[in-house]
């Protein structure tokens, strides 16, 4: 068991050395979501909100929200 868990360690630290030296290499600076992740989210949210405000407040339609006390059984027609 001891060549086991010692390759498996072996192998978690060349891991840990392979993702250390991509950061190395990596510029500090910052990609396009850290630039304009929060803008375009905020814009998203904005439109959504802007769109259904308009929806639910201009368009006339009529929003039946529950059907209680609305439908009413037909009479039963003998044949």
């Amino acid at each position: 068991m001891f060549p086991l868990v010692k390759s498996a360690l072996a192998l978690s630290a060349r891991g840990i050395q392979r993702v250390a030296s991509r950061d190395a290499h990596h510029k500090a600076g910052p990609d396009f979501h850290d630039k304009y992740g929060n803008i375009i989210l905020l814009s998203g949210a904005v439109f959504c909100t802007s769109i259904w405000t308009y929806v639910i407040t201009q368009t006339g339609i009529t929003w039946n929200l529950s059907p209680v006390g609305r439908v009413t059984p037909k009479e039963w027609k003998d044949q």
